[in-house]
């Protein structure tokens, strides 16, 4: 006769897992809210420092840089350590960067913080998914990983109004210093949750890139950086758009932002049900959705309750977007999760940056439908290659 096991002990391995996942999530959103802060602090971070707020903005592009750095080539180097020991490391590097850059005397000291957090985000956001697939049974990975890329993606819209409320009140060092704090609880947390996990295989950058020589894993990515680069070309210019089309003044901007947020933390917290029977589906309808999104707020942007309903769809569908690509992954190549996270995290950084930079020149060029007509096309793109992609292996 066979017994089933409900020993203390299975409960609390756990409550430690989910603890870990948690844990996780809580330090991407940490990340990557500091990655983008500088968004909307440049004004006052300029002014401290003596710098053009051209100089400031180089804040975003040099964590960028090294984040696509780290994710690629870092975790190569680290390849033998303990995966447990290289997300303190990389939580420790945030940790001092939250330190250098809020007591920085000069602009110098200032980008090295900030290299240092890209280094902190491309090393454990291209770790997190291959740890959390260790971490809790294989049933719960879908929901795992939509807890932890609910961090990122709440970061992802909230860090900008969230640097403008905190720099109000406690000056943008201040803001910044905010990292420490959540970094030390966020270290003593994992260090108690996170279990030994010895390195399973050595990931080199030719593995990584490697991986790219499968037609299918190389359309996925390529579809997952489409995604983030139609994503980037029009959210990246969501305030000037809200404060001149649809009418919004600062105050109403920043609560218009939170709803955006929150309606994307939904977004990721209910996708991870869906994905367990309906992944093919979500890879392929999301893009299409915002896609419909952004054509819609061309035609209809000047209403405010129009606008107001669109981009709280907006930020229920692009959350689950990562999501949905990690998944996928777990799937295709679940015996090679941290060479693929290294990519994805690296090709991401890229989708983020073009995205963003293609959208400016077209918004500065020819107005503000511009990039939002540019995100429906590299939307559509996206969806096109998941469409392609997703036949083939799901």
């Amino acid at each position: 006769m066979t017994i089933l096991d409900t020993s203390p002990d299975i409960e609390r391995d756990q409550a430690s897992a989910w603890s870990a996942v948690i844990c996780m999530s809580l330090l991407c959103f940490v990340l990557v809210s500091s990655e983008f802060m500088p968004v909307s602090l440049l004004t006052p971070l300029a002014a401290d420092l003596g710098i053009t707020e051209g100089h400031a903005g180089q804040a975003i592009s040099v964590s960028g840089f090294f984040a696509v750095v780290t994710s690629l080539f870092a975790n190569a180097v680290l390849s033998k350590m303990d995966r447990r020991s290289a997300v303190l490391l990389y939580t420790a590097v945030m940790i001092a960067s939250g330190i250098i850059v809020t007591f920085a005397p000069n602009y110098a000291v200032f980008m090295l913080g900030r290299a240092l957090i890209g280094v902190a985000v491309g090393g454990f956001w291209s770790l997190s998914a291959a740890i959390i697939v260790r971490v809790v049974a294989p049933a719960d990975v879908p929901k795992a990983i939509a807890m932890l890329q609910g961090g990122t993606a709440f970061a992802l819209v909230i860090a900008a109004p969230m640097g403008s409320f905190l720099g109000s009140f406690i000056g943008w060092r201040g803001a910044f210093f905010t990292v420490v704090p959540l970094g030390l609880i966020g270290l003593a947390w994992q260090m108690a949750v996170i279990p030994r996990l010895p390195a399973e295989r050595e990931v080199s950058v030719g593995k990584i890139f490697g991986l790219l020589r499968s037609r299918s894993f190389a359309i996925g990515m390529a579809a997952t950086t489409l995604a983030f680069m139609g994503q980037f070309s029009l959210s990246t210019y969501l305030r000037p758009f809200l404060e001149t089309v649809t009418g919004h003044d600062v105050g109403s901007l920043s609560m218009f932002l939170l709803a955006l947020g929150v309606a994307g933390l939904i977004g990721t917290l209910v996708i991870g049900f869906v994905l367990r029977s309906h992944l093919l589906l979500a890879i392929i309808g999301l893009p299409l959705g915002l896609m419909a999104i952004a054509l819609l707020l061309i035609v209809a942007g000047a209403s405010p309750i129009v606008t107001a309903v669109l981009l709280i769809a907006w930020g229920l569908l692009s959350t689950p977007i990562p999501v949905s690509w990690n998944t996928w992954m777990t799937r295709v190549i679940p015996d090679d999760l941290e060479a693929g996270g290294a990519l994805q995290v690296a090709l991401i950084q890229v989708g983020i940056t073009a995205g963003a930079f293609s959208g400016g020149i077209l918004f500065d060029a020819y107005g503000w439908t511009s990039p939002f007509a540019l995100a429906s096309i590299l939307l559509a793109g996206s969806a096109a290659l998941a469409a392609l992609v997703g036949r083939k292996t799901l």
